[in-house]
């Protein structure tokens, strides 16, 4: 059985900074920019029936108008079982994310679950800019 907490304490820091740093968006994240992330979101963790933290996501968000969902992640050995959706699903049911406006996130590819539930292509992309450091501008550009 599977369980999902927004405990923070109980997350397994080290693992989830191995989990993103080996991911395609944040490729080698210091842990210390994990421990900052993880400090200014709502978190949420699924854990075995052991204890083990086997899945990790977390919301940023100013709780009135907008959400950002981010770093969702699911470990490998527990993929195709449906946790990512049922842990965005938390999200999107929890008390403290009803009645936004907007919930955004980025995906290269998870289409198919986001879309699921009910997240859709940019409406108007034409309004949309991002700005990054150019550190992450380069590291970026390297890997497409």
């Amino acid at each position: 059985m599977i369980t999902l907490s927004d405990e923070k304490p109980r997350l397994d820091v080290a693992r989830i900074h191995d989990w993103l740093a080996s991911s395609y968006w944040s490729p080698g994240i210091a842990r210390e920019i994990v421990e900052r992330a993880i400090a200014g979101s709502h978190c949420l963790g699924a854990y075995d029936a052991d204890g083990a933290q086997i899945g990790f996501a977390r919301m940023i968000t100013d709780h009135a108008t907008f959400a950002w969902l981010a770093d969702v992640w699911v470990d490998e050995p527990a993929r195709g079982q449906g946790l990512g959706r049922r842990m965005v699903g938390w999200f999107l049911d929890h008390p403290d994310f009803q009645g936004l406006r907007r919930i955004g996130l980025t995906t290269a590819d998870a289409h198919g679950v986001y879309a699921a539930l009910g997240f859709n292509a940019l409406m108007r992309p034409d309004r949309y800019m991002e700005r990054f450091a150019s550190d992450f501008a380069s590291m970026l550009s390297q890997a497409s």
